[in-house]
């Protein structure tokens, strides 16, 4: 007997974004409160620093990002490993919980140690909400549509960041820095954890549906140590897209606080910087909707070192002139490169790792690309600190183009349609 209702739960499941629309279109609404929380510090955090607090050294006003970056990196780990185990819906619910305390905590803190504090508890909320839409979301979709899926869910995020930064700046050169700009935040935690709580149903069943349908690899990894090094290093191509994936958010954390400093010291108001904050992930956002569909299409290794490339040339764009419309052109590419990028690195992630460890890849990709922010943001603080602004882009500018090259080299085709033969080499090596 219960054999037969095993059986008609599976039937029950379907892959497939038709299928799961309702449930997929309130994740990607869940997703875009979840980058709006991150949007509203975008353009104001960092001058908050300097206008409330009096901080003069960049690695120490920096120090808020690193603090984001730490929480969130192991927040993703922790999500990925634990949405195999017990599921995705809980941790969804847990990361709206860290992030309810954090509108309120900037508001009223009395000292920078507390805004620092209140980005941790926001690392929490991104990495375990913005983890587990991500995976459900894969859950839903299926392999056929997974860089649209994926396309759609970075685009909610990123564009809600956009309008919140925008938003945020407005607010602030209207009324003040704090706290008028984050009451918003008091809106979309309340929103999230309602729609979390209320109306999100699990997706892990998805995921052992698509197992049973997934032939097993013999060489699959057996436990999470073999998961987190063979997603690390040992495979080239989950190498690639993890050095892809740090050496991205290194150069968003750079974008995110030294930038809004940068163009403020060239002289421009709350409101334009407001503008330019918002740009770079508005681009960054839209760009995705066409990108995540893209790389299924054409493939996933043309998009990822082009986007880094791209990215680059884009902070190399930031030195040319002193002169908003160069800066917001700039910043528009900056977000075309990273919309290349970022669903596509996960999406190749799903393309080598199988259902019943893929929530654990993800989370150690994410441990990566997150812990990106942390280098991002002493690697700039210290270089602004010692040798100026200027020099701290360019830096990071040339890393970028760096990762960019090694990803050209060591990262293969993935993408199942197109290379069925490229069959993921689990022992280790690149894909053939």
């Amino acid at each position: 007997m219960s054999g037969a209702t095993s059986a008609s739960r599976a039937t029950a499941i379907q892959l497939g974004l038709r299928a799961n629309w309702r449930q997929f279109a309130l994740l990607v609404l869940i997703n875009a409160f979840v980058g709006a929380m991150v949007g509203l510090e975008r353009a104001v955090v960092p001058l908050l620093a300097t206008d409330e607090f009096g901080l003069s050294s960049r690695t120490a006003v920096l120090a808020f990002i690193a603090s984001f970056g730490s929480a969130k990196a192991l927040s993703n780990l922790i999500a990925g490993r634990l949405s195999d185990r017990i599921g995705r819906k809980q941790l969804l619910v847990a990361g709206w919980i860290a992030g309810l305390p954090v509108p309120f905590i900037v508001m009223l803190a009395p000292s920078w140690n507390w805004i620092v504090f209140a980005n941790v508890l926001l690392g929490v909320n991104q990495g375990l909400a913005w983890s587990t839409t991500v995976i459900m979301k894969i859950d839903l979709a299926g392999p056929a549509r997974r860089g649209l899926a994926l396309g759609l869910n970075e685009a909610a995020g990123y564009l809600a960041v956009a309008l919140a930064s925008l938003a945020s700046g407005y607010i602030a050169a209207t009324w003040s820095l704090r706290p008028e700009p984050f009451y918003l935040g008091v809106v979309f935690a309340v929103a999230g954890l309602v729609l979390s709580v209320v109306f999100v149903r699990e997706t892990h069943g998805h995921a052992r549906h698509e197992a049973q349908l997934t032939a097993p690899s013999p060489a699959a990894p057996r436990s999470f140590a073999d998961v987190f090094t063979l997603t690390s290093w040992r495979n080239r191509s989950l190498f690639a897209v993890c050095q892809s994936g740090l050496v991205n958010n290194l150069n968003d954390g750079l974008a995110w606080g030294l930038l809004p400093l940068y163009f403020a010291a060239h002289g421009l108001g709350i409101a334009r910087i407001g503008w330019l904050a918002a740009i770079y992930p508005g681009v960054w956002g839209l760009g995705q909707l066409g990108t995540g569909a893209l790389s299924d299409r054409l493939g996933r290794k043309g998009l990822i070192v082009g986007g880094m490339l791209l990215q680059g040339m884009a902070l190399f764009g930031m030195l040319v002139m002193s002169a908003f419309w160069v800066w917001a052109l700039a910043a528009a590419l900056l977000g075309l490169g990273t919309a290349m990028v970022y669903p596509t690195l996960i999406a190749t992630i799903g393309d080598v790792a199988a259902p019943d460890w893929r929530a654990s890849a993800i989370g150690v990709y994410r441990l990566w690309r997150d812990g990106g922010y942390v280098v991002g943001a002493l690697l700039a603080g210290v270089l602004a600190d010692l040798f100026g602004m200027a020099w701290a882009i360019g830096a990071v500018a040339t890393l970028t183009l760096a990762s960019g090259c090694l990803s050209s080299v060591t990262l293969s085709e993935t993408h199942p349609r197109l290379h069925p033969a490229a069959a993921p080499d689990l022992s280790g090596g690149s894909q053939s």
